[in-house]
């Protein structure tokens, strides 16, 4: 199976649209890739500070199959929340797929540095957000012997952030 380690860093994001009434803006974002499979989606922690500018610099480490990049199919989402205690609210999200990213990516070295709209339903809300992403050369894994690896290593090292997705 090819194969790419794919990081990404959510940096931050500016101008959101404050979606409380009272008390402060505690934002958090939930990131995925593919097809929303519960499993592959990761949660950064929770600014306190930033209200509608938010900072995490929080880093998720994948590892994606060739074909997520070879089709448009295949979409990174990142979609932002505000921390509540009678239930978090929506704040906006933004997507883009892939294959995109790697494009853009690719002449720079395989890293980039991008900033987005945060869009709610059909129209862009108020606010971007900033990610910087990076794309590893391409390898060929044999998968039994990549269960094998991250089995030991879990038993060695503790539970890994990376996360195997295999896509079509």
């Amino acid at each position: 199976m090819e194969c790419r380690k794919f990081e990404i860093t959510l940096v931050s994001a500016l101008d959101l649209k404050n979606v409380r009434r009272l008390g402060k803006m505690k934002v958090y974002a939930r990131v995925s890739i593919g097809s929303g499979n519960p499993e592959a989606e990761k949660r950064t922690q929770t600014d306190r500070h930033g209200e509608t500018n938010p900072a995490w610099n929080f880093t998720m480490k994948y590892t994606i199959s060739e074909s997520m990049i070879q089709h448009y199919n295949t979409m990174l989402v990142i979609k932002l929340y505000c921390k509540r205690k009678l239930g978090d609210r929506y704040i906006g999200e933004m997507h883009t797929p892939m294959k995109e990213l790697f494009e853009f990516a690719k002449p720079l070295g395989g890293s980039c540095i991008l900033s987005f709209p945060v869009q709610k339903g059909c129209v862009n809300s108020q606010g971007v957000i900033r990610l910087s992403c990076r794309f590893g050369e391409k390898v060929i894994l044999d998968e039994l012997l990549l269960a094998e690896s991250l089995a030991a290593d879990s038993e060695v090292h503790g539970p890994r952030e990376v996360i195997l997705i295999c896509g079509n």
